[in-house]
């Protein structure tokens, strides 16, 4: 069994990150200096994945022309002698096979999944969440792949999350039968602290069948007429089908302006040039009063 597509739903209209997201995709904010979605790409390039599938919407095209080359601005670069540069620009269209599907009506994750049902075809595939950035020693992604291939079954990557934070998460109630893999019993989407099964929720990685569209098909719609990827899940694990995976690394959530801060400063403190200049100034801001 091979995975080698990803779909990437990238049609919301990003509203937790409004107003800075009014004429710009919440994929294309800058975190340090890529992109989000770049990211989301390049972890799933490095997972061995070679095709893209944006589930994109008319107003953000501009996903697709990132990733594709800019003639103009690769001759003035060239013109310029900034090689280095002119490098890391070519490679970002060199990366992986963009397919866009679009969205005509954005109603919900499942539906968004729905959509590449002609382009995924009966392989095996793969979901990333666009705006959901991980990093670690073992790219986030590969860590579900790696047991979809094993097992021969769904997978869905979970992490704990504070009491504070569960009611923003689906959160899966399960066994761990090995150290970091649930078996899935069921779903629960945004519960009451009181009422979770655990903490341990899903963070927007999914590698799964596509057995999964029918289970979407059959969904009944919810509030506003969106089909819940949770749905379709719920009914896999029902059927003792889905599996979860503990993901270890770090995770940023970039429509959350504290993560996506965060993630800005943790990337920048990777960059040798700018390190003690950034903690210097950082530090004098954590001492202001």
């Amino acid at each position: 069994m091979q995975i080698k597509k990803v779909v990437v739903p990238v049609a919301g209209w990003g509203t937790r990150s409004l107003p800075a997201t009014k004429n710009i995709p919440k994929e294309m904010l800058p975190v340090y200096n890529k992109p989000v979605v770049q990211y989301v790409v390049e972890e799933a390039m490095n997972s061995g994945l070679t095709d893209v599938i944006f589930i994109n919407n008319q107003n953000k095209k501009i996903i697709e022309d990132h990733f594709d080359y800019n003639l103009s601005l690769e001759s003035v670069l060239e013109k310029a002698g900034k090689t280095d540069i002119l490098k890391a620009v070519r490679e970002v269209a060199e990366m992986v096979n963009i397919i866009s599907v679009r969205q005509k009506k954005q109603l919900g994750l499942g539906h968004a999944v729905l959509c590449a049902k002609e382009v995924v075809k009966n392989d095996p595939f793969a979901i990333m969440v666009g705006d959901d950035l991980m990093f670690g020693m073992e790219p986030g992604i590969k860590q579900l792949i790696d047991v979809a291939m094993d097992e021969k079954l769904p997978v869905i990557g979970v992490m704990e999350v504070p009491p504070d934070k569960v009611n923003r998460y689906g959160i899966i109630q399960g066994e761990e039968f090995a150290p970091g893999l649930y078996r899935v019993r069921d779903l629960v989407e945004k519960p009451k602290l009181s009422e979770a099964p655990s903490r341990l929720a899903i963070v927007g990685r999914y590698v799964l069948m596509p057995e999964i569209f029918e289970h979407l098909e059959n969904v009944e719609p919810g509030h506003g007429g969106e089909i819940q990827l949770t749905d379709a899940l719920k009914s896999l694990a029902k059927d003792s089908r889905l599996l979860a995976v503990r993901m270890r690394g770090q995770r940023f959530d970039a429509g959350d302006w504290a993560e996506y801060l965060t993630a800005n400063i943790y990337f920048a403190l990777q960059d040798e040039t700018l390190r003690d200049d950034l903690v210097h100034r950082l530090q004098e801001l954590l001492s202001c009063k």
